[in-house]
């Protein structure tokens, strides 16, 4: 085991494309455009929410940009109350923090993280967070995990970034830490971004 754990939290921590899927097919549908809600999952997997529009934007021109986005937004909002930590994240973090350790959030999503976090008893194992909202560049850049590295003088040879995409364990390596691939439906192709290790169950962090 490591001792300073950086978690990604959609994806990883949590299942939460469930509700981002239908989030953004709804978008698109409130503008007469229908998605394949399986393809859209794995754009958002492989890829990024953010690639998806783009992808798409550029497929229909004629679609309002920021309604498309509003919309998402307020889907996604509803939609909150479907995304669950996937199993055993509860056991990994209370044994990660009983064995000495310490745990970081490092996500693209807002301070709405926290609160579900919260809500399912699992903030208290988090020494710090870094969110959307902290405005720091996005992954890979390491911008923000050499914010938290630094503020808590981790010694980066015990420290591992994991996460549900290829550009998490790049932002681990371009902040000179280990990488954790965890792709449990095995859509990634691991190749380019060469993590530590590749992991289908959160429970193999912790044996």
């Amino acid at each position: 085991m490591y001792q300073n754990y950086f978690f990604d939290f959609d994806g990883t921590l949590y299942d939460t494309y469930g509700g981002m899927v239908s989030a953004f097919v709804s978008a698109f549908e409130n503008q007469g455009v229908k998605l394949d809600k399986n393809e859209t999952y794995r754009l958002m997997r492989v890829e990024s929410v953010r690639y998806c529009f783009a992808l798409l934007k550029e497929k229909y021109p004629k679609l309002d940009e920021k309604k498309l986005h509003e919309d998402y937004h307020f889907f996604e909002k509803e939609n909150r109350e479907l995304a669950e930590p996937f199993d055993f994240a509860g056991k990994v973090l209370e044994t990660i923090q009983t064995s000495g350790g310490q745990s970081f959030l490092l996500t693209h999503r807002d301070e709405s993280a926290k609160e579900i976090l919260k809500r399912d008893g699992l903030l208290e194992y988090f020494k710090d967070f870094v969110t959307a909202d902290d405005n720091f560049k996005r992954k890979p850049d390491p911008e923000s995990l050499d914010y938290l590295l630094d503020k808590h003088q981790i010694d980066r040879k015990t420290a591992v970034m994991v996460g549900d995409r290829t550009l998490d364990v790049d932002a681990g390596h371009n902040a000179g830490i280990a990488g954790i691939l965890f792709d449990p439906d095995g859509l990634i192709k691991a190749d380019s971004c060469r993590p530590e290790q590749q992991i289908k169950t959160l429970k193999e962090l912790i044996g």
